[in-house]
């Protein structure tokens, strides 16, 4: 297969490909690597299914495809097993708001006890989106999630930082991430953190400011995810079909 701009290389695919179900029964499934490609194609340029290019077949195939991925969480597992050799030294946690373009509109939008489903909120900028994401030391992400753009960072900093070994990590954030549950969190777990006080802190910390410069790596991470036209843009409706988008782009960075 030639290699194409939107598409894996050979190099890629052979880091994936072993993970992918083998064919049991029934009919032949369409090759995985061609699916793979066309769903990245449609990450990469932000088009509509339908506007699919010819050469992958039908859209409606490459969509029921994305779904079975998407709701088996191949996708997501694909992304884990690829953070196999993680360094732990630092690690820096951040957020980035997604603007929600009206065809994300007409979901669902509430859940139990009046949480919102879809994940999106409004604020100043109109109807937006957050991606809150960990990286390592090599700047590799550890963990997504999802949440409205109005919500505060330092509301989901203890879950996020859940999903990562704190023991002598040192965690890397701006000073949204200063408030003492979060920092108490962190030492509970024997780790250490690098996050500038806020000005109106009646008691400041000191901070190494040179090692706060590797905080440039999450912002990086997201630099290389808004790439991705479908993801700089929040065209789903559904949550999951947008995080499975994040892990999609997420698994084509960690293979380059």
């Amino acid at each position: 297969m030639t290699t194409k701009r939107y598409e894996l290389s050979d190099e890629q695919w052979a880091q994936i490909a072993p993970y992918f179900p083998k064919y049991r029964t029934g009919r032949p499934p369409k090759n995985n690597r061609v699916m793979f490609n066309a769903i990245l194609w449609m990450a990469r340029s932000g088009a509509p299914w339908r506007d699919l290019p010819k050469e992958y077949g039908s859209w409606k195939t490459v969509y029921s495809h994305f779904c079975l991925w998407r709701d088996s969480g191949l996708l997501e597992s694909l992304f884990i097993q690829l953070n196999q050799q993680t360094d732990y030294e630092n690690l820096s946690i951040d957020s980035t708001v997604i603007s929600a373009h009206q065809h994300s509109a007409g979901a669902k939008k509430r859940g139990p006890m009046g949480l919102t489903y879809q994940q999106i909120g409004k604020n100043v900028g109109g109807y937006t989106s957050k991606i809150h994401t960990i990286v390592d030391g090599l700047g590799n992400p550890l963990y997504f999630k999802l949440s409205g753009g109005q919500v505060a960072d330092a509301k989901l900093a203890i879950d996020i930082l859940k999903h990562g070994p704190l023991e002598n990590s040192n965690v890397i954030g701006d000073r949204a991430y200063g408030a003492e549950t979060i920092r108490f969190y962190i030492r509970a777990r024997k780790g250490t953190y690098t996050i500038p006080p806020k000005k109106n802190v009646l008691v400041p910390w000191d901070v190494d400011w040179w090692v706060y410069k590797e905080r440039h790596l999450v912002e990086c991470f997201f630099n290389k995810l808004k790439q991705f036209r479908h993801i700089a843009t929040r065209y789903d409706k559904l949550a999951v079909s947008y995080l499975a988008f994040v892990h999609l782009a997420a698994i084509f960075i960690l293979t380059k």
